[in-house]
């Protein structure tokens, strides 16, 4: 499992998990049993249904090239119009629940998936269809980050929507609207502080190692400079949690 780390707009680190060659591959390959069942049905219509076969055959080799690639059109734009239209998915990457993003946190757009796009085309044309999507494979399984070539040239990555990632995993906290702070002082924190507290606290506490987060509390009194006596070691760091976040979603 291959996490990956995206800082968004606002100063927030976000953990994602990237997508598995298998999940790839099954969107790829879902993708081509549309893309070929396009194909048998515009070829039927246009061949059988309105009988252009003699029409076809009546022109010159460049024209006939020139038919063929207009109906040959959607397929090769394929993966160019649907990441477009829904927002980094195709109908295979819908549907296994895969979506292609920015690695530095900004919204893909068209430019990034018209790079990608570029690249998927000339690894086909080049390389060849076999082989170029060997090359993409071997790519993927030794990128850090998961990303063919043209995921490296766009500054993408694609990332899997299934839960194997929750709030629980970042410096996120769910707080309920009327949430209240508590300690103005946890500004003084930053978002690296933040997140070795909470990753220190869960593990902690799933431990029940309470040695450490007795320390750790006492840590974060010298550092934030609160006094607090009345609650115990997990009431009050997980209020120091909440309180950064109620924070510093508010800058």
């Amino acid at each position: 499992m291959v996490e990956l780390q995206i800082n968004t707009t606002q100063n927030v680190n976000i953990t994602f998990v990237a997508a598995s060659v298998g999940e790839r591959i099954l969107a790829y390959t879902i993708d081509w049993v549309i893309k070929i069942a396009y194909i048998v049905v515009a070829f039927q219509i246009v061949f059988n249904v309105f009988e252009w076969n003699d029409a076809i055959a009546d022109m010159d080799y460049w024209s006939q090239r020139a038919i063929y690639m207009c109906f040959l059109l959607p397929v090769m734009c394929y993966t160019l119009l649907f990441e477009s239209l829904l927002d980094g998915q195709t109908i295979g990457k819908r549907i296994i629940k895969i979506k292609v993003v920015k690695i530095d946190g900004y919204q893909a757009g068209i430019g990034d998936f018209f790079v990608r796009w570029i690249f998927r085309i000339v690894d086909l044309n080049l390389i060849g269809p076999i082989f170029g999507s060997v090359v993409a494979l071997i790519t993927v399984v030794l990128s850090k980050r998961s990303q063919r070539f043209g995921d490296m040239t766009a500054g993408t990555s694609v990332i899997t929507l299934k839960n194997k990632i929750n709030i629980s995993h970042t410096i996120l906290e769910e707080l309920d609207e009327a949430y209240t702070p508590k300690y103005p002082n946890v500004i003084k924190l930053s978002d690296n502080d933040a997140r070795i507290i909470k990753e220190t606290f869960v593990k902690a506490r799933a431990s029940k190692d309470y040695e450490t987060l007795i320390k750790l509390r006492k840590k974060i009194i010298e550092v934030v400079e609160i006094k607090d006596f009345n609650s115990s070691d997990i009431e009050f760091i997980d209020t120091i949690l909440k309180d950064y976040n109620y924070y510093t979603q508010r800058m």
